[in-house]
């Protein structure tokens, strides 16, 4: 059964319980009010019954009532001749029996044949006691009257709220409805399903927006997070792939080697020592490939343990180590220092020196013999600032933007005469975020400068 029907039927329920209540309010209050004013209307009637007592007649009653005059003695009490008494005489006789005092009896009688009967006794003096009946016929014809009527109309009442209440909750649930259509929609992996920001034409209340608006964000979030999942997917199968390609150059390259070795220690003794440093040379470069990726995974995965020692030191004599070893591995590109005297804040200095090294080697690699490069320290606000430039052609506008990622190369043909593994400048980003801080490519055809921004606090 539907919500809608269950609410409907609920409140049917309810409705009937109130309007139960109600009806028998409604009854029992119209019977006390009509026999209130039976019994105002016997009193006025005895007034005119006394008075013909007094006169020695006593007229008979209309509209089926009965009178009679009793003379109560010694617990008995006996009609007087003239009285218009009914079949069964017993009640009035009780009635009479029960006048004690000066105050009206009122009693309610079933009359065996005549009906139900509103008997009322009041003294007349020395025991005598007038007493009256009159029948309640009308009074129960009119309650039945009232609750047939009221019966009648709580049933079409009753019905019509439970009929147009069950429209109206259906209406009022639509929205519910069409967040479980959206909801199979999305089992059907059709994420693009929304429900709209407002029922057509309708105002589903205040309730029922929150929880549209807080569907469709969750909505949002999920198809955001699958995409991203599926990013990271696509990223991670590109990693892996270049990675195994990385790998199986130096791999390849030592089983040839192997081979040769096997080949020269057996024919060509004098070329063994050429072979071996071959392969020696080929195992230290994967062994760099290899530290490169457990780096950026470390770095990836947030270690406890984190990969960096920082320490109080002078940025800017690092900055002059990094450059003295330039000068002396790269005569060809001259290289211009601009420092302060010194800059103290903490850092790694093996990790900051290889980001240093690998820009610096980047700088020569990519620009032609005689490039100047410069390499510049100063402080901007809190941030000690690192530049690093050189004068060279320039990084393309179509690879800035990956510039940082791993396994990325200008030269798509992967040619390794030139560059290395794709990984230097994955590393240089991930080492520097380590530290807190940014680094940041600005490049054109005449100036590529990489800008390295470092906290001094933290």
């Amino acid at each position: 059964m539907r919500l809608g029907t269950r609410l409907a039927l609920g409140l049917g329920v309810l409705a009937l319980v109130v309007f139960a209540v109600v009806g028998t309010v409604l009854t029992t209050s119209m019977r006390e009010y009509l026999a209130h004013k039976l019994d105002e209307q016997m009193r006025t009637t005895q007034v005119e019954l006394e008075k013909d007592v007094a006169g020695g007649t006593l007229r008979r009653s209309a509209y089926g009532w009965f009178a009679a005059v009793y003379d109560v003695r010694d617990g008995v009490a006996t009609p007087r001749a003239g009285g218009d008494l009914p079949q069964d005489e017993d009640e009035l006789a009780s009635v009479a029996l029960l006048v004690t005092g000066t105050d009206a009896v009122f009693r309610t009688a079933d009359l065996a044949g005549d009906g139900t009967y509103r008997v009322r006794g009041c003294p007349l003096g020395d025991g005598a006691v007038l007493v009256s009946a009159a029948p309640m016929d009308d009074i129960d014809t009119t309650v039945r009257q009232l609750a047939l009527v009221e019966g009648v109309a709580f049933l079409l009442a009753l019905i019509a709220l439970v009929v147009l209440g069950r429209a109206l909750l259906r209406r009022g649930l639509r929205p519910l409805s069409d967040m479980a259509r959206t909801a199979h929609d999305i089992t059907s992996h059709d994420l693009s399903s929304h429900l709209p920001l407002r029922a057509e034409g309708r105002n589903a209340g205040v309730e029922v927006e929150e929880l549209r608006t807080a569907f469709n964000t969750m909505l949002d979030h999920i198809d955001s997070s699958l995409a991203a999942r599926t990013v990271a997917e696509q990223r991670l199968r590109r990693f892996v792939a270049d990675a195994s390609h990385e790998l199986r150059t130096p791999l390849t390259s030592i089983r040839g080697y192997a081979d040769l070795f096997r080949y020269a220690a057996a024919n060509e003794p004098a070329e063994r020592e050429a072979h071996l440093e071959k392969l020696r040379s080929e195992a230290a470069r994967m062994s760099v490939l290899l530290d490169d990726l457990l780096l950026l995974a470390r770095l990836d995965a947030a270690e406890a343990e984190t990969p960096l020692r920082p320490v109080r030191g002078d940025l800017v004599a690092l900055v002059r180590e990094a450059a003295d070893a330039f000068e002396a591995a790269r005569p060809t590109h001259p290289l211009t220092v601009t420092a302060p005297e010194a800059l103290l804040l903490s850092f790694d200095p093996l990790r900051l020196r290889q980001v240093l090294d690998n820009l610096l080697a980047n700088a020569a690699l990519h620009t032609p013999p005689g490039t100047a490069v410069s390499v510049s320290v100063a402080v901007e606000d809190d941030d000690a600032v690192l530049r690093v430039s050189d004068s060279g052609p320039g990084v393309p506008s179509a690879d800035q933007s990956r510039i940082f990622d791993r396994f990325h190369r200008v030269d798509d043909s992967r040619t390794r005469d030139r560059g290395g593994s794709g990984l230097g400048l994955s590393v240089a980003h991930s080492l520097v975020a380590a530290h807190g801080g940014t680094v940041e490519l600005d490049s054109r055809p005449g100036s590529t400068t990489f800008t390295i921004r470092l906290p001094r606090v933290g």
